[in-house]
């Protein structure tokens, strides 16, 4: 079989990096840590710099590549500028989040050009981060750009569910994102990814968040999922960030594999990756 060229936006993230890692097949790689030196696999992965929210910065890329990754996202609304000066704080953006002020259509409702090098953030926005813009603009456009450059197949890093704690309009984005990606570009194969609340050792506090999580779900188990709709994804198993990974990059290879993938299916996408390493 030939090698694939794999584009992931936001490879250098928590997810994305381990896509990158399981994408070059090197297996025994030591696990992504907050090291400063570089882990050996990177020497196999191109890293470039880019605006996910700016299209002509990352179009280019595009080209040639067989598979496309979008796995960035935002759990909290915020000024990203005055949270890093301190201007303000995520609880600020929390309030935000929740407010009733009108949000704008997605771009191709907006009508954004091909390959513009207009920002997809609406202006109004100025340096906010919003769920539209982050969870499912950016993702639709980059997928209308994929879809150009008659990508092979499209993985969008949806989510299992919301939470009590987060707004609707986190997992409403989400969805939008699947459903528009879906129905504008049929041609090319697109594969959701929902994923739970994801956990490592290099991110201690996740490791504990995902206990309670885990709870959660053990919970909802044992009462029939009577809480799942008001618990969103706290009420799904937490999975460790290198099986969604390896889940990732079979099913790109997978062509049977399209549409909502879910965490059972995750979790088995995962094994069959890890049954390969031992042939």
């Amino acid at each position: 079989m030939s090698a694939k060229r794999l584009i992931v936006c936001g490879g250098n993230g928590f997810l994305g990096s381990r896509i990158c890692k399981y994408a070059v097949s090197e297996p025994k790689w030591n696990t992504v840590t907050a090291s400063d030196k570089p882990p050996q696999w990177a020497s196999k992965v191109t890293w470039e710099r880019a605006d996910i929210l700016r299209p002509v910065t990352y179009a280019p890329l595009l080209k040639g590549a067989d598979y496309v990754v979008h796995s960035l996202g935002i759990l909290l609304e915020a000024d990203y500028k005055g949270v890093l000066s301190g201007q303000e704080s995520p609880i600020q953006g929390l309030r935000k989040a929740f407010s009733a002020t009108p949000r704008p259509g997605n771009p191709l409702e907006r009508k954004v050009p091909d390959g513009s090098d207009q920002d997809i953030r609406p202006p109004e926005t100025k340096d906010q981060l919003t769920y539209e813009n982050m969870n499912r603009d950016s993702a639709i456009m980059l997928a209308k750009e994929a879809a150009r450059e008659n990508i092979a197949a499209f993985s969008y890093i949806s989510a299992a569910g919301g939470a009590p704690v987060l707004p609707q309009r986190y997992i409403q984005t989400k969805r939008e994102a699947e459903s528009t990606i879906a129905k504008e570009f049929p041609r090319m194969r697109s594969v959701f990814i929902r994923a739970p609340f994801l956990y490592d050792s290099s991110r201690p506090i996740t490791v504990a968040m995902a206990g309670m999580t885990g709870a959660g779900a053990a919970f909802n188990t044992i009462t029939g999922g009577v809480l799942g709709g008001f618990m969103g994804a706290a009420g799904v198993k937490p999975l460790k960030v290198d099986i969604v990974a390896e889940a990732v990059v079979e099913a790109l290879g997978d062509d049977s594999i399209k549409g909502p993938v879910e965490v059972p299916k995750i979790e088995e996408l995962a094994n069959k990756s890890w049954r390969k390493t031992m042939l």
